[in-house]
């Protein structure tokens, strides 16, 4: 199977992390070639190995890593065609607009000149919060585009915004996005 396109698939601290399982899981058998990176405190929901599997790459955690000469996040963002951020903890959204660079993920995002998406996930109130809605409003000018958030059941036992789109849906979004490009850069070469 040709591959569809190259997606970095970045995992930040959330325990909607399981959900990006899931989303691996279907990009790869839609035909993406992925790459997961996670941040220290993803891999407390989910191992690294269980992505490796999902996506046959080694995961990259690490921003000095000499499988990588040039750095990963240098590699990685020449190499991908488009980031999908899932789940997008607030956290990783604040260090995204206000251009904190202190691990591989928050490093790769502004070494990134490709299309990026994200699906935020936290606490509703979090979700409300002016500085997290500032932060968004930030990152759509900066051209990231939002997958969500969700109304649903969330891990702190309420119901309310800020549940992680499921990964049917943010899989439909990254194989159209990928299908676009493909469709102009078949353009451009014409």
């Amino acid at each position: 199977m040709s591959s569809l396109g190259n997606v970095v698939v970045g995992v930040s601290g959330g325990v909607a992390a399981y959900k990006a399982a899931a989303l691996v899981s279907q990009l790869a058998q839609a035909g993406v070639a992925i790459q997961v990176v996670m941040t220290e405190t993803a891999t407390t929901f989910v191992g690294a190995p269980t992505f490796a599997a999902l996506s046959g790459r080694a995961v990259a955690q690490h921003l000095h890593d000499s499988r990588w000469p040039l750095g990963p996040h240098i590699e990685l963002a020449r190499w991908a065609d488009l980031i999908c951020i899932a789940p997008a903890t607030a956290n990783f959204l604040a260090k995204a607009a206000s251009g904190v660079a202190d691990d591989l993920l928050s490093t790769l995002y502004l070494a990134a000149e490709c299309p990026i998406w994200a699906a935020p996930a936290m606490n509703s109130a979090m979700w409300r919060h002016p500085a997290t809605q500032r932060n968004v409003k930030q990152l759509a000018e900066d051209g990231v585009r939002l997958v969500g958030p969700a109304d649903g059941w969330l891990s702190c036992r309420v119901r309310g915004e800020g549940r992680m789109s499921e990964p049917d849906e943010i899989a439909q979004v990254v194989t159209e996005a990928l299908q676009q490009l493909r469709h102009r850069q078949g353009e451009e070469a014409d």
